[in-house]
């Protein structure tokens, strides 16, 4: 049954950044448990608007959109959604498999990402390429995946070993909660290579840190293999067209958790389901984006990929193709 006009509250208009953004609805609740609304969101995402600008900046993007807010049915939308302002910018992405293409938001302003919000955004997946070559990655992504039945003291162990690895190599890791119940580690990388390079390093990569951890990370592929309390390094993030949750994303949960930027000497503390929409604002005023210097940081993979090449010769298997490396617009 459709809504009785005003329900969710007269519509609102805002000036973000020299743009009007209408935001209807604005009462409508999106996160049952403290029944923060949709401007409750709007206004989270202004609160850390230079990070989560930094981390969707010229980059295509997915949508994952809740028109009933999180407790209900989720949208994954990869084209634009209707309506967009002439000011909304697009990057057209193709799909050779299906002879399809798709124009997916490009954020390069904050009211981008608020007009988002508008159109029931919560989660923003941005891909690890910009749009001057979206086939040449230049962010490198570390997953550490908890199975069911993995404690988060061993995300905390493998991700102690990701910095002492990436330390070893010379490269700048950028951690974050995932907003679930993992770690994410983001290294800024020359866009010199397309996905599968990018992919073999990451993959070479994660084996490194199963052999240092061997009774508690995985690299194996299929899930009904995996020890289920091991933490998978899900290398395959880094495969075309398989997106992660950006930092300062929202989580499409009944809390509202944030993907949030940590330092390294926050790990052994940090509780993921403490960072929401209601607590990241202050975390941001007081220390800023701790991701803000990642652009300052690039690494080249060419280490990763000689890695690759010895673990290959002693007999490894190059890594299985993703589900759909081309993904489906």
């Amino acid at each position: 049954m459709a809504s009785r006009k005003g329900e969710f509250g007269e519509p609102v208009v805002l000036d973000v950044g020299g743009f009007d953004v209408r935001v209807s609805s604005p009462q409508r609740v999106y996160f049952a448990a403290r029944g923060e609304t949709k401007l409750d969101l709007v206004n989270y995402y202004l609160s850390v608007g230079d990070g989560i600008v930094r981390a969707l900046r010229e980059r295509p993007c997915m949508l994952h959109r809740f028109p009933d807010g999180v407790s209900g049915p989720k949208v994954h939308q990869k084209r634009l959604p209707r309506g967009a302002p002439p000011w909304v910018e697009t990057v057209r992405l193709h799909f050779p498999r299906y002879g399809l293409h798709a124009d997916e938001l490009c954020v390069t302003r904050l009211a981008d990402v608020a007009w988002a919000v508008q159109m029931s955004t919560v989660e923003f997946h941005p891909w690890n390429s910009r749009r001057a070559d979206t086939e040449q990655p230049d962010e490198w992504r570390i997953d550490l995946d908890p199975m069911p039945d993995a404690p988060f003291s061993r995300v905390r162990r493998a991700a102690h070993v990701t910095h002492e690895m990436l330390d070893e190599l010379g490269a700048v890791g950028w951690p974050k909660t995932s907003g679930g119940s993992g770690l994410h580690v983001y290294v800024r990388i020359s866009p010199d290579h397309g996905f599968g390079d990018v992919r073999r390093a990451a993959l070479a990569f994660a084996r490194e840190v199963e052999r240092r951890l061997p009774d508690e990370v995985t690299t194996t592929w299929w899930r009904k293999d995996r020890d289920p309390a091991a933490v998978f390094v899900d290398y395959n993030q880094n495969a075309r067209d398989h997106t992660i949750a950006a930092a300062y994303s929202v989580r499409g949960n009944d809390i509202g958790t944030v993907s949030t930027p940590i330092r390294w000497d926050e790990i052994d503390d940090v509780d993921p389901r403490e960072l929401t929409i209601a607590t990241v604002p202050q975390r941001y005023a007081a220390l800023g984006d701790l991701h803000s210097g990642i652009d300052d940081t690039v690494f080249d993979i060419a280490p990763l990929l000689e890695w690759a090449d010895r673990d290959e010769a002693e007999g490894a298997e190059p890594p299985p193709e993703p589900d759909d490396d081309t993904g489906t617009p």
